[in-house]
């Protein structure tokens, strides 16, 4: 197995220090927006950071890692792909598709030092994976520290006049406070709820205004942005092998413990299409590999909990049974990746960012623990049904 000697490099410093930004400038789209709660947000990463950030470690690894633009937010800001690695095995890593979720931006830019430096093991892990992040895939939410996009109906309904006479989106909120931001201001989409399994759907009336449990309709640019890097994907390697979505979740706990949860893991977000109650999901049926999802989110929490007498062990399975073939999990997993779901605990409006280096060095870890294990193949060799025993999420302590 490799080691992790890919990570020491830029490691050890992210547990005490945010990430150092270079000096030079770059030309930037707009300025961050002010933050509406009493949590401070300025350790975490801004769309110009973000952009200076890229473009340093594109320059300091001398062509290893490749930056791209893919795609623009609503609001004409700029959505990245940093690509790194030459193997057939392929990972797409996103983070902030809720802009008040931030840990995995942050972990993101770290790993990407990591793995473009020249030690022998990132060597070697960039010969067997092909890695490509999107760091903050949603920046208007990001800038404005809120969930959802800034996309309006009425602007859909412009791009979509087939949708003049049917009621806007269930994931469209456009009234009162959530998380600390106000809605009925600034309306906006949760992106995440705006995929669809059928990676060439366009908007037809008679799927609004749909519900949890049905297909999104890639309305919004951001969604768009992520399905298009996908099918790019698909086109050049035939499939994408793992997807890994990073977010962020309230405080809970460990079942059976009074130890709150770090981070909690999933690989599960539509019923199997080979089940009944997965049957709608049929046509995908020969692409689902839940096995394989399994195996790769054993492989984080293995690598978690190897770090033993510590809150990198507190991990906790997210709620399973779902069915919500409108996240980008649910979607891409029917297209035949295996998927991953990491939940932080505390969005910045709740915590801001305290404990946020441990808590970006749990995303490292765990992300580290899939890319080794796909590199060398030992994710495979993980039994699948050990990942029901890793403990349920429990919303109280246990004394």
């Amino acid at each position: 197995m490799l080691t992790k000697k890919w990570m020491s490099t830029v490691g050890a410093l992210s547990l005490c220090a945010a990430l150092a930004m270079p000096a030079y400038a770059v030309e930037t789209e707009s300025k961050p927006a002010e933050h509406h709660h009493d949590n401070s947000i300025s350790g975490f990463i801004d769309h110009q950071e973000l952009q200076k950030s890229l473009k340093k470690i594109e320059a300091t690894s001398k062509g290893v890692v490749q930056v791209d633009v893919v795609g623009q937010s609503h609001k004409g800001l700029d959505i990245y792909t940093a690509r790194v690695g030459t193997g057939d095995k392929v990972l797409l890593v996103q983070s902030e598709i809720h802009g008040n979720e931030k840990t995995g931006t942050v972990a993101i830019l770290s790993l990407l030092k990591s793995l473009s430096n020249n030690s022998k093991q990132a060597k070697k892990i960039r010969e067997e994976v092909t890695i490509v992040f999107m760091p903050m895939m949603n920046p208007d939410a990001s800038e404005g520290d809120k969930r959802r996009n800034s996309l309006t109906w009425s602007e859909v309904v412009e791009d979509y006049p087939q949708l003049n006479d049917v009621a806007p989106s269930w994931n469209y909120l456009d009234r009162g406070i959530s998380q600390s931001y106000d809605y009925g201001a600034n309306p906006g989409f949760d992106v995440n709820r705006d995929f669809n399994p059928d990676l060439n759907y366009v908007p037809e009336e008679q799927d609004f205004p749909g519900a949890s449990n049905k297909p999104g309709w890639f309305i919004t640019p951001e969604a768009q942005t992520s399905r298009d890097v996908y099918k790019s994907l698909q086109d050049e390697f035939g499939n994408v092998d793992v997807f890994v979505d990073l977010h962020h979740q309230g405080l809970y706990y460990v079942g059976g413990t009074a130890d709150p949860v770090t981070l909690s893991l999933s690989a599960q977000f539509v019923p199997s299409p080979s089940s009944p109650e997965g049957s709608k999901y049929a046509e995908y049926a020969d692409k689902y590999n839940y096995d394989f999802s399994r195996q790769l989110n054993l492989a984080a929490y293995n690598e978690l909990q190897s770090y033993g007498n510590s809150k990198f062990t507190n991990i906790s399975l997210y709620s399973q049974g779902l069915d919500l073939p409108g996240t980008a999990l649910g979607s891409y997993a029917l297209n035949g990746s295996g998927t991953v779901l990491f939940e932080v605990r505390g969005q910045t409006q709740m915590m801001g960012q305290k404990e946020k280096g441990q808590l970006v060095k749990s995303v490292e870890r765990g992300l580290s623990g899939i890319i080794e294990g796909v590199a060398d193949g030992s994710v495979e060799q993980l039994d699948p049904e050990a990942y029901e025993d890793i403990p349920l999420t429990s919303y109280s302590p246990s004394f």
